[in-house]
């Protein structure tokens, strides 16, 4: 076991406790942390634009950034971004994780 569910205490996989911090860090908009004002990512503000070209290319790289910075024991190859016709979106991070290849869904 690797770490401890947030929501019911316990415990996780290593591969369910990366996709629990993902969610975390992706949804959290920066500056809402009071002594993490840096934790985050810019996903949330921009989840809510016109989700065009340049949008979707804005949210890849804040979610690259954010994986690189705050979440170390995944190293992203791809993500892709998928939107349900009830308007809501999700992300869908490939990368290697301990060596293996993993792909992660990660609703935004």
């Amino acid at each position: 076991m690797s770490g401890m569910n947030a929501r019911t205490g316990h415990a996780m996989n290593r591969l369910a406790h990366i996709r629990q911090s993902l969610v975390d860090i992706l949804t959290t908009p920066i500056g809402s942390r009071l002594m993490r004002r840096t934790y985050g990512s810019e996903v949330p503000e921009l989840i809510d634009q016109p989700l065009n070209g340049a949008t979707v290319l804005r949210i890849y790289a804040a979610t690259a950034y954010a994986v690189m910075l705050w979440e170390p024991r995944i190293s992203l190859t791809g993500i892709a971004l998928e939107r349900g016709t009830d308007g809501k979106a999700t992300l869908i991070l490939d990368g290697m994780a301990d060596g293996d290849p993993v792909s992660l869904v990660v609703p935004v």
